[in-house]
């Protein structure tokens, strides 16, 4: 008589033919992992290239064709070296202060905004801060939209502002 091989059961087979199948599925997926990582990170539009701005003291370069009446602005030439990246300018409040004329709470939808004092003082309110008094050599970053507003300044206050992106909206509030 011939001796025949002992089959396998069939549920050991069908085992067998299932953690094959999951090998399978491992295996394809592990390469789909993979061939993502190998594909790049979609790129952002490239910016152009930024100039080198400078700017020298000029008095005929203050003007009163910013956000405030009440303020002249130098330009430093940061917008237009920087595609519109960023702002700079230095702000002269024009003394005397006039709390009803600036004392109006507001704020700008920016992503980042710095003011450091060059001469003179301001005391501002800032939302979550109350009131500060500014002086020469002071520094701050208002964040992006926060609600502030200007109290008083002395008649010499000098400010330097960074903001970006140097277009941005102003939104005043009713106190």
């Amino acid at each position: 008589m011939a001796r025949q091989k002992a089959s396998r059961p069939a549920s050991k087979t069908a085992v067998k033919k299932r953690s094959g199948a999951k090998a399978a599925a491992r295996s394809s997926a592990r390469k789909a992992v993979k061939a993502k990582a190998r594909t790049a990170a979609p790129k952002k539009p490239a910016r152009r290239r930024q100039r080198i701005a400078i700017s020298h003291h000029r008095e005929e370069d203050f003007k009163a064709d910013g956000l405030r009446a009440y303020a002249k602005y130098r330009d430093l030439g940061i917008a237009d070296a920087t595609h519109g990246l960023a702002q700079a300018h230095v702000i002269r409040l024009q003394g005397p202060c006039d709390p009803a004329e600036v004392s109006k709470l507001h704020f700008h939808d920016v992503e980042f905004q710095m003011v450091y004092v060059l001469k003179g003082w301001v005391k501002t309110y800032m939302d979550g801060q109350g009131e500060t008094l500014m002086k020469e050599g002071s520094a701050w970053t208002q964040p992006p939209k926060i609600k502030h507003m200007i109290l008083d300044y002395s008649d010499d206050v000098e400010l330097l502002e960074v903001i970006l992106p140097a277009e941005f909206k102003t939104v005043e509030l009713k106190a």
